[in-house]
């Protein structure tokens, strides 16, 4: 049962007044990045609300990365940067079923190639060469008798972060960010159950450096969108339920 305000509107519906008050005084442009915001009896008597809901909107603010609150010191707007507001969407991803882990690949493979292809107009030789490091660590890996699933998970990791890194769009590379390191658990169940497949990624990520390299971007996009799409097909099937055999 909610509790209500003394103006006898649920406490939830005064906060989201604070939640719409501060995103307004944001976009308006009165409130920026590294903004400290009015004192909260100032703040509250501009909202309208109470010092409860006022505090409980703040909170779910700073939940989602908008606020930051720095002890002593008050309450601030965050940098705003993409990476730090995208960060929930990483909390929910990983909260996710097995079953539904297929949904994020496919959110994967409709985001990755366009920003593997607009890294392959802008990547620079620097992240190139990092790239070949990543890619070459992969292959002494590969080279154990024993491989290590886990760091080779890491090393698919890393080239992709690189990837969405280089495309130039921090959206982009925010929420790949948070659906790469997400969906570690089904590239691992393929590594582990499928014969050569830790082979067969380490060959589709050197096509994609080719790609990078060659700054060809229509390549690069064909050759990431396969990438993906592997890993989303064999999570779909396996996770399919098994029809019984009719006599």
């Amino acid at each position: 049962m909610s509790t209500a305000s003394t103006t006898g509107e649920p406490a939830r519906s005064r906060s989201n007044v604070v939640i719409d008050g501060i995103r307004q005084m944001i976009m308006s442009g009165e409130l920026v990045a590294g903004s400290r915001l009015p004192v909260e009896r100032e703040l509250g008597e501009r909202l309208g609300v109470s010092r409860g809901p006022l505090r409980e909107g703040v909170r779910a603010l700073v939940i989602l990365g908008v606020l930051e609150t720095r002890q002593g010191d008050g309450t601030y707007v965050t940098s705003l940067e993409p990476s730090q507001l995208f960060e929930p969407l990483g909390i929910l991803a990983e909260l996710q079923s097995p079953e539904n882990s297929v949904h994020l690949l496919g959110v994967r493979r409709a985001l990755e190639p366009e920003a593997a292809a607009r890294a392959a107009l802008l990547i620079s030789d620097e992240d190139l060469a990092e790239a070949r490091r990543i890619l070459d660590h992969g292959e002494g890996l590969l080279a154990d008798e024993d491989i290590d699933l886990e760091a080779t998970i890491d090393v698919d990791t890393a080239f992709h972060r690189l990837i969405a890194n280089a495309s130039g769009n921090p959206a982009f590379a925010a929420i790949i960010e948070a659906l790469v390191s997400r969906t570690a658990r089904a590239r691992l169940w393929r590594a582990i159950h499928q014969r050569g497949a830790v082979q067969d990624t380490q060959r589709e990520h050197r096509a994609i450096l080719d790609a990078l390299t060659a700054h060809d971007s229509e390549r690069a996009r064909i050759r990431m969108a396969a990438h993906v799409l592997g890993v989303e097909e064999y999570t779909a099937s396996h996770l399919a339920p098994v029809e019984p055999d009719e006599d």
